[in-house]
C-alpha cells in the first residue's frame, strides 16, 4: 500500500471533525444539568404546586373576595384597590399546575387544574357581574378600559411572568409569586369580563376575555417550557413531546396574531394623536396653547374636539385643520376647535383655562340632563331611550308611544304634561296611538264649560297623531266646531257615518283618502 493510500480522504476528515455548533450546544447542556438543574427536588416541587392547584373551599372563597375587590377598585378607578385584588388572587396556582402537568404528561393532574381554572373563572365572572348589576355606577372607567385592548406587550408581560413564576416554584422561592401576580393581573380582566356581561357591553367583554386568555395560556405554556428545561420526569414519548412542542409554538403564534394587530392599531392611534395635536398648534401663533384635546377614534369620521387658549381668534381654523388632517392621514377627520381669547399674561391664560373647564362641566351637565330627559320620555311612552327623537338645537323631544293596556288619550295627555312640567325649557311631545276621540258636549253652538277639557284633548290628539278627523252632530254645532278646529290648525270634515246626537259632537279618525275625496 502506498503512502497516498494511507492518507484519509477529505470527506472522511470532514466527517471526523466535530461540528462547532453541536459541540457548543452539548457543552451548554452539560453545564446546565451539572450546575443548574441537578439540585432540583422534582417531587417536592410537584407537591408544592399540587397544593395550590386544587378546587377547595378556600380557593373558591379567595377567588370571590379577589374578584369583588377587583371590580370595586375598577369601578372606583382606584389602582391601589385593584393591586390588592391581584395579591389575593389564587388563580396562579392552577395555571402553573396546568403547565407542569402538560410537561410531565400527567393527564389526571391536568384535568384537575383545568377544572379548578374553569370553576374559578366562572365564579369570578358571575360574582363581578352580580356586583356591577346592582351597582349604581356602571361607567367604563380608565381601569376597565385599560383591560379591553390587549396587545403584543401584554403577551410578553405574561411570558416573563410565567418564566418568573415557574422559576420561583422550581427554586423554592414562592414569595416571588406575589410580584408575578401583580405583573400578570389575572383577576382584573375577569372583573372587566363580568362588567361587560352585566352591562351587555360586548366590546369590554370581548377585549377583557382576550386579555385573560392571553395571560392564562401564555403562563401555562411557559410553565411547561420551564418544566422541560429543568428536566422534570415525563411519561410522554419522543413523538408526543415533539407534537406538544409544535402545539406550544402554534398556540403562541395564534395568540400573537390578533395582539400584533392590536399593537399596530394602538401605535397608529398614538402617532395620529401626535400629528393631530401638532396640526392644531400650527393653526395658531406661538403664544397660543392647547388646553384640552379629545379624540374619538371609534367614530367615522374621527371626531377631534380641542380647546385652545389664544390671544388672537383664527377663523376657519377647525375647517382648515379637518381638510389638512384628512388629506395627511388618508382618513376622514372632523375637527372642532373651541377658541378662548386671552391675553399674553399667565394670569389671563389661567383664568381662561378655568373658564374653559367650567364650560366643559356645563356641557357635561347639559348632556346628562338630555340623557335623563330621553330616559324619562321613553319610560312614559313604553319604548327604548334610543327611540326618542331629541333635537338639541331647538330643545325639542318627540316620542311615538306604544299602546299601553287600559290607556286612553287622556292617559297620554297626562303623561306628556307630567314630563313637560319637569323640563319647562323643552318642548316635549308624546305621540299617542290613534285611540277613540272624546265626545264634546255643545250648548248654543259652543262647548260647555265641562266640555272644555274634552275639546283640549281632541285638539291635542289631532296635532300629535297628525291625522285628519271627522265630526258629526247638528248642523249648527258642526259648523261651529269646524270653524274652531280650523283656527287651531286641525284638519276636519263632516262625516255622516258617525253618530249624530243633539247637543254633542262625535269625532273619529279619517284615512287620508277620505279627506281627499271630501275636498
Amino acid at each position: 500500500m502506498t503512502g497516498e493510500d494511507k492518507q484519509p480522504s477529505a470527506s472522511a476528515k470532514k466527517a471526523a471533525s466535530p461540528n462547532p455548533l453541536d459541540q457548543a450546544w452539548r457543552s451548554i447542556r452539560k453545564w446546565w444539568w451539572e450546575h443548574v438543574a441537578i439540585d432540583v427536588d422534582q417531587d417536592r416541587v410537584i407537591e408544592r404546586i399540587e397544593e395550590e392547584s386544587d378546587t377547595t373551599g378556600r380557593y373558591i372563597f379567595m377567588t370571590c373576595m379577589s374578584a369583588g375587590i377587583a371590580i370595586l377598585g375598577m369601578i372606583l378607578s382606584s389602582p391601589a384597590v385593584v393591586i390588592g385584588a391581584m395579591l389575593l388572587s389564587p388563580l396562579m396556582g392552577p395555571i402553573l399546575g396546568a403547565g407542569f402537568a402538560l410537561a410531565t404528561g400527567d393527564t389526571k393532574w391536568l384535568r384537575e387544574c383545568g377544572s379548578a381554572l374553569f370553576v374559578g373563572t366562572i365564579v369570578a365572572i358571575l360574582f363581578c357581574a352580580i356586583i356591577v348589576f346592582f351597582s349604581p355606577l356602571q361607567t367604563v372607567t380608565s381601569e376597565i378600559a385599560s383591560r379591553t385592548r390587549p396587545n403584543l406587550f401584554d403577551l410578553l408581560v405574561a411570558l416573563f411572568s410565567g418564566l418568573a413564576g415557574s422559576y420561583a416554584m422550581v427554586r423554592g422561592r414562592e414569595g416571588t409569586i406575589v410580584g408575578v401576580a401583580i405583573a400578570t393581573a389575572l383577576m382584573p380582566p375577569l372583573g372587566a369580563i363580568g362588567f361587560g356581561l352585566a352591562t351587555m357591553n360586548w366590546a369590554v367583554f370581548g377585549g377583557a376575555l382576550l386579555l385573560y386568555v392571553t395571560n392564562l395560556v401564555t403562563i401555562a405554556l411557559t410553565a411547561a417550557i420551564m418544566a422541560r428545561l429543568y428536566g422534570f420526569r415525563t411519561t410522554l414519548s419522543q413523538r408526543q413531546s415533539t407534537l406538544q412542542n409544535f402545539g406550544i409554538v402554534l398556540a403562541f403564534i395564534l395568540l400573537a396574531v390578533p395582539l400584533v394587530y392590536s399593537l399596530r392599531q394602538i401605535a397608529w392611534e398614538a402617532n395620529a394623536s401626535r400629528i393631530i395635536e401638532s396640526d392644531i398648534e400650527e393653526r395658531f401663533d406661538d403664544r397660543a396653547r392647547i388646553s384640552q384635546i379629545q379624540i374619538s377614534f371609534d367614530s367615522n369620521p374621527i371626531q377631534v374636539t380641542a380647546s385652545v387658549l389664544t390671544p388672537k381668534y383664527e377663523s376657519e381654523a377647525d375647517n382648515r385643520s379637518s381638510k389638512a388632517l384628512t388629506q395627511r392621514m388618508r382618513y376622514p377627520i372632523e375637527v372642532t376647535i373651541d377658541q378662548f381669547r386671552v391675553g399674553t399674561e399667565d394670569g389671563e391664560a389661567d383664568a381662561a383655562q378655568i373658564a374653559a373647564a367650567k364650560a366643559r362641566e356645563q356641557a357635561i351637565a347639559t348632556e346628562r340632563q338630555i340623557t335623563q330627559l330621553g330616559e324619562r320620555m321613553a319610560l312614559v311612552a313604553g319604548v327604548a331611550p334610543q327611540d326618542v327623537l331629541i333635537d338639541r338645537s331647538n330643545r325639542r323631544a318627540i316620542v311615538e308611544a306604544k299602546l299601553l293596556p287600559g290607556a286612553s288619550l287622556a292617559t297620554y295627555y297626562e303623561l306628556e304634561d307630567r314630563v313637560a312640567r319637569l323640563e319647562p325649557d323643552w318642548a316635549l311631545l308624546v305621540e299617542p296611538p290613534a285611540l277613540p276621540l272624546p265626545v264634546v258636549v255643545m250648548q248654543d253652538g259652543k262647548p260647555t264649560e265641562a266640555a272644555e277639557s274634552a275639546l283640549k284633548l281632541l285638539v291635542w290628539a289631532a296635532r300629535r297623531v297628525d291625522a285628519p278627523i271627522g265630526i258629526n252632530g247638528s248642523d249648527s254645532d258642526v259648523e261651529a266646531m269646524l270653524t274652531y278646529l280650523k283656527k287651531e290648525g286641525v284638519e276636519a270634515i263632516r262625516k255622516p257615518e258617525l253618530p249624530a246626537r243633539r247637543g254633542q259632537i262625535s269625532a273619529g279618525w279619517l284615512a287620508p283618502d277620505e279627506l281627499l275625496e271630501a275636498r
